[in-house]
């Protein structure tokens, strides 16, 4: 441009027309290669399969992880060594047990393959965390061509003396229910439904929070699997519901396990499986190699039948004084008097003697105790005395068994020495060392020095429970726990003396011995004991058992068997003015209602007599249940009492033993005779309908005699006071008769 023609007009015209420009070129740039607006949702959906593809990569770096750590065993069997999870399936694949091993190990701790002396050439696995635990898995052999269980061996053995071996069974994924072992104050029926800490599992008092009276190492869940605890660990036993797991120990303690059989801890248990619980328990307890009926007399099967159809007649007062002959004759002749009920055994307590120990009648109670058991005799009746091992300071036989060291002694002192403790009223007794040559000849010449005078039937032994024994307790040969004690000493008798019962058990005895429940108050609290105790001590492999009497047993002060549940009870029997020499009598309702149950029971056991209500009502309605025992419950009782000889299936059993179904595993108010008869009482006060439940199958009620279909509840079932729910089975194609 030339200078002449330049001034700043032409200049804005100039730069107007490079802004027109621009934005005409700008316009005619193609749509598609514009710069788009931000699209946040296509940013988020990116971000999310991101997140998500890195999820499943973690998950599944995990999964292989774990699953590379996770071990397989005998086809069955799954250990994950870092969490020390092993978990076991049937043959179905399904898994029906898991459990958490060495519990309490702190830390991560890798496990390492043991070193080449310490494994065994018997194909087992062996496992050691240094200087820790050291553990062997094994698969025990079997033959599949006689049962379809299969058992596992699982052995701990602790290297340190802090340490101790603990495994706890869960049953949160699983979600299975656990029977079997024993009872105490707030496991019932099935196990998993409480809770009680370690606790030494030895025999003891069920209302101080040990375990009862008679007990088992024996498990079984719902889904076919069970722990079968080897006799000679140290055994505690924990269950906890809020965790929901049974945990097994291996621990010494200053009582229980003071005599150490190894320097550490050490636990043994076999694990046993198969497709369901009921064929792994029938096999379990199959008694085919070694029948229960095997070296039995004529005279031990005579005994067996009439328990199970006679009643036990229980004199047992609370003091010495009022047992007399008098009192025994007239017992029995009021049984007569009754004309319904069979005459039965007459169990007579301790008093017959003058203090605990003197193992010979009281001559100044009972100057003509021949002719009264003489008496008897003629009456029908067979006479059974109660004896125990427990010697009182105020017998007259203390001093000659301190002096020829028939009692047990003081640990860490001089032997001749014995060892002290309480007993039921006596406040202080000795106890007879059974392990010794010198005390069973003692005890026998005694006994049968009785037998010939007073031509005594029986005995039953009141062996006490494991915390009965003396703290410091020293056998002359070392015992594994207190509990050996008892069956040592049934061991020793049962085949010299005719024993119909024995008060505490951890072990089978031999038959016609019955085991006994342990003693229950009169309370409708303890009747509903009754149920739960008899089903656990079946399932724990006890075939006969003996239930307390009618109505409760009788309490006295001053026993700690005998402790109230609460002050309720005292203070109910208090306002309670019928009274059987100076006893209360149990409620009438409860009475009824427990006579009821108790019809359907191996044995029934009375003490108080249904004539002292001085009620027609009661009477009558005693008189219609002995008649129904007579001829429906006591000849299916002898029926299954075969069965128990030959396979040790219990005579009272769990719904679940008769039908599957998972109804059935819960309920605790409710027993079998064998698969035939279906028991349903009331356990409440005030009560005339209650929930039952029927086992698959087809029932005829026994109320009303109307047929009835199995595998449902029927709610609101109405039971009036005078009767009992009880249902037989009956064969499917009748109900088109």
């Amino acid at each position: 441009m030339d200078e002449e023609d330049y001034s700043p007009s032409n200049s804005v015209t100039s730069v107007n027309s490079l802004a027109s420009l621009l934005k005409e070129k700008l316009q005619s740039i193609p749509q598609k290669i514009r710069k788009k607006p931000t699209d946040y949702k296509l940013r988020a959906f990116v971000g999310l399969m991101f997140l998500a593809v890195a999820f499943f990569v973690g998950f599944a770096y995990v999964l292989y992880h774990q699953q590379a750590l996770t071990k397989a065993y005998y086809d069955n069997v799954q250990f994950n060594e870092p969490k020390r999870i092993i978990r076991i399936f049937n043959r179905d694949d399904h898994e029906i047990l898991k459990a958490t091993l060495a519990v309490g190990l702190e830390g991560k701790v890798k496990s390492y393959p043991c070193l080449p002396e310490d494994r065994r050439n018997d194909g087992s696995e062996c496992l050691e965390w240094l200087h820790t635990l050291r553990f062997y898995l094994k698969c025990l052999p079997h033959d599949p061509g006689v049962d379809n269980t299969t058992c596992y061996s699982v052995h701990w053995k602790a290297l340190r003396n802090d340490v101790y071996p603990n495994d706890c069974f869960d049953w949160t994924d699983t979600k299975v229910h656990w029977y079997g072992g024993a009872q105490s104050l707030n496991i019932t029926w099935p196990l998993n439904t409480g809770s009680i800490d370690y606790t030494p599992f030895i025999t003891g008092d069920i209302q101080k929070s040990q375990w009862s009276n008679v007990l088992s190492r024996y498990l079984i869940n719902s889904k076919g699997a069970a722990i079968i605890i080897d006799e000679e660990t140290p055994l505690q036993v924990s269950i906890n519901s809020a965790r929901k797991e049974i945990c097994v120990r291996a621990k010494y303690d200053d009582f229980a396990y003071v005599n150490k059989l190894t320097e550490f801890p050490e636990m043994k248990y076999n694990i046993c499986t198969s497709h369901d619980m009921k064929s792994l328990h029938s096999s379990i307890h199959n008694h085919r190699r070694a029948p229960l009926w095997d070296g039995l007399k004529p005279a031990d099967m005579q005994t067996l039948e009439s328990l199970i159809s006679e009643p036990v007649w229980q004199i047992a007062p609370r003091f010495k004084h009022e047992l007399q002959a008098e009192t025994i004759s007239q017992y029995t002749e009021d049984v007569i008097n009754l004309g319904f009920l069979k005459q039965g055994h007459v169990l007579i307590n301790e008093f017959w003697q003058n203090e605990i120990g003197d193992l010979s009648v009281d001559t100044n109670r009972f100057e003509t105790l021949n002719i009264t058991v003489d008496k008897l005799h003629r009456r029908g009746f067979k006479v059974a005395f109660t004896i125990q091992p427990f010697v009182s300071t105020e017998s007259v036989n203390f001093a000659e068994c301190v002096q020829r060291r028939l009692l047990i002694s003081e640990r860490n002192s001089d032997r001749r020495i014995p060892a002290l403790t309480r007993f039921k009223s006596l406040a202080s007794a000795g106890v007879l060392d059974i392990t010794n040559n010198r005390s069973v000849p003692w005890i026998l010449e005694k006994l049968e020095a009785v037998i010939d005078e007073y031509h005594i039937d029986s005995f039953y032994f009141d062996l006490g429970v494991a915390y009965d024994m003396p703290h410091y307790y020293e056998c002359e040969k070392r015992l594994i726990n207190p509990d050996q004690y008892k069956t040592l000493f049934t061991k020793t008798f049962e085949k010299t003396l005719n024993i119909i019962g024995v008060s505490s058990a951890v072990f089978l005895p031999r038959p016609p011995i019955f085991v006994s429940l342990p003693p229950f108050e009169s309370s409708w609290e303890a009747m509903a004991m009754v149920i739960p105790a008899m089903l656990t001590y079946g399932v724990d492999g006890y075939p006969f058992v003996m239930p307390g009497a009618v109505g409760g047993d009788i309490y006295w002060p001053g026993s700690e068997q005998f402790l109230p549940f609460s002050k309720g009870f005292m203070e109910t029997n208090m306002t309670n003015t019928t009274q059987e020499n100076g006893i209360e009598l149990p409620e009438r309702e409860l009475y009824i209602r427990w006579l009821q149950m108790a019809t359907f029971l191996p044995v029934m056991k009375f003490t108080h007599l249904p004539s002292k209500y001085n009620d027609e009502k009661v009477l009558e309605m005693a008189k219609n249940l002995t008649s129904l025992r007579q001829k429906l419950i006591t000849p299916l009782l002898l029926k299954y009492k075969r069965e128990a000889l030959e396979e040790g299936l219990p005579l009272i059993r769990p719904l679940w033993l008769v039908s599957g179904g998972d109804a059935a595993l819960m309920v605790q108010d409710e027993f079998a005779i064998g698969d035939e008869i279906v028991v349903a009482p009331i356990l409440n006060p005030g009560e005339t309908t209650r929930e039952v439940y029927l086992p698959a199958g087809l029932w005829q009620d026994g109320i009303d005699g109307s047929l009835r279909k199995g595998n449902r509840w029927m709610h609101e079932y109405k039971v009036p006071l005078e009767r009992v729910a009880y249902f037989i089975r009956k064969p499917d194609d009748m109900r088109f008769k």
